[in-house]
């Protein structure tokens, strides 16, 4: 199992830092830099609000059916055939409640125009997604990794066309954002579905709403769980332009960090893709899973250090490079939302254990405590401070949900605490703060960049936190 993490996160890494990277930095800031921060801050706070209410599409069916796969790969072709009537059902309910919500809340007929398509785009992203967790459950790892890059390789081509492609003489206008990613998630839905129909055979065999009834109410708590971890990581953009006369331009500002913070957050997710599966087999024969801990562990906390420090002492220069305006907030906020990002690093491993380890009672009360928090903080501090306010918020929630989750691993699966990696990662953490500072120093700031992050890799290497040898080791000594 170890050799199969190392070979196919090797795979999904390379795969994404060829096409995400350009996605978020090249054609997300290139949309922001050419409509501007207010109207792309109209976008930002309806796509986080369609968002939140995606759960109504997914109701936890996604992870409850990865689980199940990967523990018994014979019960595709039921689930396929529950699962598929179910979700255009609840396709409908989401629509509705999305779009009833949305004159609870008093949008404007430009923001329905918007929400329709923002809908539609939801619900092609979540039927892509619920493919591909056959795939993955059945571990066809390879498969799914080229999977997970299509959509966003087609929105690059479309969306890079209309922005640099001079084919109209009109100025860019966001819309066409949005319309391109709907081409995009359509055609990438229907190679997922071939796909799965050429592995499982017919996709529906027959409709039982039985069948179906069952499943929901099996996968209740994980939706619960997805609902509860999308309300404290979305909701705050749209509280600002709720809460905030100037909302729009606001959440604007915050969607310019957040969209770097997004981006490593991919990078997380690429493991707990990985890792649900497996962690659900081995817990199913029985296996130690603290081995694959150690795997996983140092390599998303290498990262997370590593952008967390470079971020802070680099935020000017980091969000100057990247947009024509911001505020003078802007690398405040930056520097706040990109050290969550070592909390969410955490939340991936731990969160992902206990959810293969079916303990979603432990981690929805969680949840719910974290939404709290967050939504508290979000009113108290958005008002004051806007923006900033917004950051501070979800940088508490994010470290009180990983520190806790760490906590529940340790009590309920009775895990070693692994304390050499942390006592080596204070370490860590300590050489390369002094490197920073003294980085600061050096004429022009990308030598200095450089500087530091040459001395986290190094200093990851002499640590023992990335080695080599081992990961050689288990490529050529364990069988597939």
């Amino acid at each position: 199992m170890k050799k199969r993490f190392i070979t196919n996160l090797t795979l999904l890494i390379i795969l994404n830092l060829l096409i995400k990277p350009f996605w978020f930095f090249g054609i997300e800031v290139g949309v922001q830099n050419a409509v501007g921060e207010e109207m792309y801050g109209f976008y930002f706070s309806l796509l986080n609000f369609s968002f939140i209410l995606n759960i109504l599409l997914d109701l936890g069916i996604n992870n409850f059916n990865n689980r199940a796969i990967a523990r018994d790969h014979d019960l595709i072709h039921d689930h396929l055939s529950a699962i598929i009537p179910l979700k255009l059902l609840l396709f409908l309910i989401y629509a509705g409640v999305v779009m009833g919500t949305g004159r609870l809340i008093g949008y404007s007929h430009e923001q329905f125009s918007m929400l329709r398509v923002l809908v539609l785009n939801q619900f092609l992203a979540s039927f892509i997604l619920y493919f591909r967790s056959n795939i993955s459950g059945l571990h066809y790892f390879r498969t799914d990794s080229l999977l997970s890059v299509m959509d966003r390789t087609l929105m690059i081509l479309f969306t890079g066309v209309l922005l640099w492609g001079n084919i109209t003489s009109e100025p860019f206008r966001i819309e066409w954002f949005v319309y391109a990613q709907t081409v995009s998630y359509g055609l990438t839905l229907i190679t997922t579905a071939v796909i799965v129909r050429y592995r499982a055979g017919a996709l529906i065999r027959h409709i039982s709403i039985s069948r179906s009834l069952h499943m929901l109410r099996k996968s209740y708590p994980f939706a619960l769980l997805i609902l509860l971890m999308s309300l404290f990581s979305r909701i705050d953009s749209v509280m600002m332009e709720r809460l905030l006369e100037n909302g729009k331009e606001q959440a604007g500002i915050y969607a310019q960090s957040f969209r770097i913070f997004d981006a490593a957050s991919q990078f997380s997710f690429l493991f707990a893709m990985l890792l649900l599966p497996m962690f659900s087999r081995m817990i199913r024969l029985r296996q130690e899973v603290n081995e694959l801990i150690r795997i996983a562990l140092p390599l998303l906390l290498v990262a997370g250090l590593t952008l967390t420090i470079s971020g802070n002492f680099y935020k000017r220069e980091i969000i100057d490079l990247l947009y024509l305006s911001h505020d003078s907030n802007s690398y405040r906020i930056f520097g706040i939302l990109i050290t969550g990002f070592l909390f969410v690093s955490t939340s991936y491993i731990y969160g992902t254990l206990l959810t293969a380890n079916n303990n979603l009672k432990q981690l929805n009360i969680l949840a719910a405590s974290t939404v709290v928090i967050n939504i508290t903080l979000n009113l108290l501090l958005i008002p004051r401070y806007e923006a900033l306010g917004a950051a501070w918020a979800s940088l508490i929630s994010q470290s009180f949900y990983a520190v806790f989750q760490l906590i529940l691993s340790i009590r309920i699966m009775k895990l070693p605490l692994n304390g050499d990696i942390f006592l080596r990662f204070a370490g860590f953490l300590g050489i390369n703060l002094l490197t920073g500072y003294f980085s600061l120093r050096i004429p022009g700031w990308v030598p200095g960049f450089l500087l530091l992050l040459s001395s986290c890799v190094i200093t990851s290497l002499v640590l023992g936190l990335i080695r080599p040898a081992e990961f050689l080791s288990i490529l050529k000594e364990e069988p597939e």
